[in-house]
């Protein structure tokens, strides 16, 4: 059997607001819905999300189509940036540039790529270890630590190229017998569920 990790999709971006209370935006519940309607995500028998509001959202959706509660894991929030606040989206593509390309170091304070990757991996972990393996799971979280826990699935060192295409609402799938990722990054209303 497989699990996902799924990243939210877009969100309402407000400088006012502290990122991690951030909610879907209406294009991004919009597309939440649709992939719900998608037979993998009515298959899915335990749905495990960050506890930021916008994956929240997210997997309250996925979770309302599975019939299935949602259990949140505070380790799974995304990189912490809090000590730089919000970013204008260009300047955070680069800051993000940054974080990944040096995964040892802090960059202005924040929370380092590879404390990052062993706190999710960790958690992921830990969730796997008493996880039915017969049972489809969903991870819901964002595409940083996403990015850094496919890094880790695949066995390769912290890189960019790796992280999900179009600023969210993406998955990947991996195997939960050996932990291996079976697909890209695909949008989640696109994916076909498992082959």
């Amino acid at each position: 059997m497989f699990g996902l990790y799924v990243t939210h999709p877009q969100v309402r971006i407000d400088a006012a607001v502290p990122v991690p209370k951030w909610g879907l935006s209406e294009i991004g519940a919009a597309r939440a819905h649709k992939a719900a309607e998608r037979r993998w995500a009515k298959q899915l028998r335990r749905i495990v999300s960050s506890d930021e509001t916008k994956a929240i959202e997210t997997a309250e959706i996925l979770a309302a189509a599975a019939q299935v509660t949602v259990e949140i894991v505070h380790d799974m929030h995304e990189n912490d940036r809090s000590a730089t606040g919000f970013m204008p989206p260009p300047e955070f593509e680069k800051a993000a540039d940054w974080f990944f390309a040096h995964p040892e170091a802090s960059f202005k304070g924040w929370e380092r790529a590879i404390d990052a990757q062993r706190r999710v991996v960790s958690a992921v972990t830990d969730i796997l270890a008493s996880h039915n393996p017969a049972l489809p799971i969903a991870f819901v979280g964002h595409g940083g630590v996403g990015t850094l826990l496919k890094c880790h699935l695949e066995g390769r060192p912290i890189r960019r190229d790796g992280d999900q295409p179009g600023g969210g609402g993406n998955l990947y799938c991996f195997s939960l017998a050996d932990r291996r990722p079976s697909c890209d990054w695909t949008p989640i209303e696109e994916w076909q569920g498992w082959m």
